[in-house]
C-alpha cells in the first residue's frame, strides 16, 4: 500500500470518527433528559438512549465482550486494508473497510469513555431500534460490501489472493502492487 492511499484511508477514518463523536456530543447536550424531537412526524425522531449492549439492544451489559471483540475486528480490518492493492476496483473496498473501522472505533470510544454507547436516531415508522452514526457506517458498508462481493461481477476469488498469509512470489508482488 502506498503512503498516499494509506493517508487517504486515515483521513477518511479520522473524519468519520469525528463526525460520529460530534453527533453523539450534540445528542448528549440537546437530547439527554429531553422529549424526543420529531424530524419527520411519524417517521423519524431524535431520541436519546444509553445503549449498554450491541445492535438492537442484544448483549446488554456485555462491555467486556465488546472490549475484546472490537480490537480483534479492528486488527483484521487493518490487516486487510494494509494488504489490499490500491486503486481500481479496490478503491470502493478501501472505503467500505474505512467505514467499518469508523463505526467500530466510534462505538469503542463510547464504551471505554462512558461504559455505554450513545444512540439517538429512531425510525418511528418501522419502530426500528435506536442507533447512531457509527452504526450507520458499519451497517451500510457491510450491506454494500456483501452485495458487491456476492452479486457483483467485478471480483473473482484470485482478486483476494493478497489476503493469503503465505509469502508471495516476486512476480505476484509486482502484479498486485
Amino acid at each position: 500500500m502506498n503512503n498516499r492511499k494509506w493517508g487517504m484511508d486515515l483521513l477518511v477514518i479520522l473524519l468519520g470518527v469525528l463526525l460520529d463523536q460530534m453527533t453523539k456530543y450534540l445528542a448528549v447536550v440537546y437530547l439527554k433528559g429531553q422529549e424526543a424531537i420529531s424530524l419527520i412526524p411519524g417517521v423519524l425522531e431524535l431520541r436519546y438512549l444509553e445503549n449498554r449492549g450491541a445492535a438492537f439492544g442484544i448483549l446488554q451489559g456485555g462491555k467486556v465482550i465488546f472490549l475484546i471483540i472490537t480490537p480483534i475486528v479492528l486488527l483484521v480490518a487493518a490487516y486487510v486494508l494494509v494488504r489490499m492493492p490500491d486503486g481500481g476496483k479496490y478503491g470502493i473496498l478501501h472505503f467500505l473497510l474505512d467505514c467499518i473501522i469508523i463505526g467500530a472505533v466510534g462505538n469503542l470510544i463510547d464504551r471505554i469513555r462512558l461504559d455505554y454507547v450513545v444512540d439517538f436516531i429512531y425510525i418511528r415508522l418501522i419502530d426500528f431500534p435506536i442507533f447512531n452514526v457509527a452504526d450507520m457506517f458499519v451497517s451500510i458498508a457491510t450491506v454494500v460490501g456483501a452485495v458487491l462481493l456476492l452479486f457483483g461481477h467485478s471480483y473473482r476469488n484470485e482478486d483476494f489472493s493478497f489476503l493469503s498469509l503465505k509469502k508471495r512470489k516476486p512476480e505476484e508482488e509486482e502484479k498486485n502492487g
